[in-house]
This record gives structure tokens, sequence and C-alpha cells, in this order.
């Protein structure tokens, strides 16, 4: 289950994402990161401006209204797993894209190193 943050009296959700792999391009056999419900956007914008041969599935919408309660949040986990392992598994995009290993495994990942 997410877990609920709050800074500077706004309230967000982490999701862990566990990876347990034997793809070779990835660095790592298992990791554990935590990510924002804002960076899989950015994530998918990103990989949509990298790879404009790849359908990418849609993320969960954004619920403003008790985006926080425990059944959207556990929906949203669910549609966010799925969304990783179809994009993880897409071969163009394990070779091709900059940002998706690292987003999947680096703890110290930061977007603003991948802006143009």
């Amino acid at each position: 289950m997410p877990v609920i943050r709050e800074v500077k009296n706004k309230r967000y959700a982490e999701y862990e994402i566990e990876c347990f792999t034997n793809i070779p391009l990835f660095k790592l056999k298992h990791s554990k990161v935590k990510r924002r419900y804002s960076d899989f956007v950015w994530l998918r914008d990103k990989l949509e401006r990298e790879s404009t041969r790849v359908n990418l599935p849609p993320l969960p919408p954004k619920v403003i209204y008790q985006s926080l309660a425990t059944d959207v949040l556990k929906l949203r986990q669910e549609k966010l797993q799925m969304f990783l392992q179809i994009i993880a598994g897409h071969p163009l995009l394990q070779t091709g894209s900059k940002v998706l290993i690292p987003f999947i495994q680096d703890s110290n990942f930061n977007r603003d190193a991948y802006e143009m």
C-alpha cells in the first residue's frame, strides 16, 4: 500500500517500486525505489517524447476529490504496476530510453537531470 507523506501541509502518496528482473539491460537484479504519481506522469510524457513508435498504456487518472482515500490509492497502485510491467518489458523502451531503467532502479533518480 502506498505511504502518505506530508510536506509543507501538502499530502501526497508515495509508491514503492520493487523490481526483480533477469533482463541484462537492467543494472540491478533486485531494486526498490519510491515514486510519486507525478513522477509517473513525468515518465510517461518523457517516454512518449523519446519513443514515438511505441504506443504507451495510459496511466490511471488523477482524482482530485479524496484522491488519498485507501480504495483509490489501492486501485491506482494496481494500475501503475500494470503500466510499469508493460513498459519495462518493452524491448524498444529497454534499449531506446534514457529514463526508463533509472526511473525503476535508481533511488537517487532526479527528473531534472533528464530535462532538455
